[in-house]
């Protein structure tokens, strides 16, 4: 059987937690970050939590080997 191709852009995009959850970062991280609050661009830093089920299906079809 041979190995399936990784989608680079998405092992970029996507870790997972220690507990087997998806990982992703927020939107808008680096654009216009002189003009946002200094709690706004601390709540930037944390992780968010995949959730909706068929992405979660897409991004596993799309890295199966993610770590």
């Amino acid at each position: 059987m041979p190995k399936i191709k990784t989608h680079k852009a998405t092992v970029k995009r996507f870790k997972r937690s220690g507990n087997g959850k998806l990982l992703r970062t927020k939107i808008g991280k680096s654009h216009f970050r002189r003009r946002k609050p200094r709690r706004v661009k601390a709540l930037f830093s944390k992780n968010m939590v995949v959730d909706n089920t068929k992405m979660r299906r897409r991004i596993q079809r799309l890295a199966p080997y993610l770590d």
